[in-house]
């Protein structure tokens, strides 16, 4: 769609075949929108993109939580990763469900009165944050319930053990959607940016609540994925786990676009991050003579810093959409790699390793 897409030019759902109409089809279905952006962007590499929806829809939509609970998670990650795109987007769904007010307040920076609803808008925001330093206090102090906290420890995670993998899946899902929609999608929701209106926003949740109502079958996805692995320890036994695995594998493999010496370099600068947004320029931000690591480091820690000049100075005659779309994952799941390590230490489960 004309306005949405930066830097790519994807294939129109109705003109996919094989694995990309696959996934398009149960896009469709499942989560009521037929040309998602959000999908539509990665259509250029048809494994990271059914990688994709498998996470989104085996935790946000057929995880074992209720949708309001996960759309607020979802809304709290992508205010901290600051990605106007997906709160818009979340703000739509939380319409869709029929929590109006819910969504308004909360995209307006506002608190929600349900103590729940706070304590899982509090961890969600806190999960930005890999080193735990916004922990307990930063938490609390967001929501003003006492006892919320981020990666601090596992008896803080405002949900019950068993809806683990839901709550989970949804956080790690939307820190690496955020990344690729702030890269390589402009703000635009609807085409003519007409969501920042609340009446089209009201009135396209509206449209979406049947869909966004229904139960969704868990596992549907996964015919979509190649073997992929059982996951981590945190989504044992659910399909969250091999969605999880098909999009790591999937996501990294975009690392073969870099040198070692420039692999070394995404890992440290994200190794070194405290979850902070960065500034215009860091130390640990390569120039435009090492332009792959420069686009997988802001991939990684400021997407919304891409700019034109960065994808030129990288792009040759040989780097497709495909590569693009890979190398821009690649930075974004070596963050999500990195927050995951924090959430299953705090879960006290083993961290995931292919």
């Amino acid at each position: 769609m004309p306005g949405q897409y930066r830097f790519t030019d994807p294939v129109p759902p109705r003109s996919a075949t094989g694995l990309t109409a696959e996934v398009f089809a149960q896009v469709a279905q499942d989560f009521g929108i037929e040309r998602a952006p959000t999908f539509g962007v990665l259509s250029a590499s048809p494994e990271l993109l059914a990688a994709t929806w498998a996470l989104l829809r085996e935790s946000l939509l057929a995880g074992d939580a209720p949708r309001t609970g996960k759309e607020i998670a979802a809304l709290g990650v992508s205010l901290a990763n600051r990605c106007p795109f997906c709160v818009d987007a979340h703000t739509l769904f939380l319409h869709a469900t029929g929590d109006h007010r819910l969504g308004e307040h909360i995209a307006r920076g506002g608190v929600p009165e349900n103590e729940q609803h706070a304590r899982l808008l509090a961890w969600a925001k806190a999960t930005r944050d890999p080193s735990g330093a916004s922990g307990a206090s930063g938490a609390s102090g967001a929501s003003g319930a006492s006892g919320a906290s981020g990666a601090s420890g596992a008896s803080d995670e405002p949900f019950p053990a068993a809806q683990a993998p839901a709550y989970l899946g949804t956080v790690l899902t939307f820190h690496f959607i955020n990344r690729i929609a702030s890269a390589l999608l402009t703000e635009n929701l609807l085409p003519g940016d007409v969501q920042k209106y609340r009446a089209v926003r009201t009135l396209a949740g509206r449209s979406l609540a049947r869909t966004v109502r229904r139960t969704a079958e868990p596992g549907r996805s996964l015919v979509l994925l190649d073997e992929p692995g059982p996951g981590p320890a945190w989504a044992a036994g659910t399909p969250v786990g091999p969605a999880y695995a098909a999009l790591h594998n999937a996501a990294m493999a975009g690392a073969a676009l870099l040198s070692a010496a420039d692999q070394a370099l995404v890992r440290d600068a994200v190794a070194d991050w405290d979850g902070t947004h960065p500034p215009l320029t860091w130390a640990a931000l390569p120039g435009r003579d090492r332009p792959g690591a420069r686009l997988a480091v802001l991939a990684a820690l400021a997407p919304y810093r891409i700019t034109a000049e960065d994808v030129t100075a990288w792009r040759t005659p040989r780097h497709t959409d495909h590569c693009l779309v890979h190398l821009v994952a690649y930075g974004a799941f070596t963050a999500v790699d990195r927050i995951e390590t924090a959430l299953a230490a705090a879960h006290h489960t083993p961290t995931h390793r292919s």
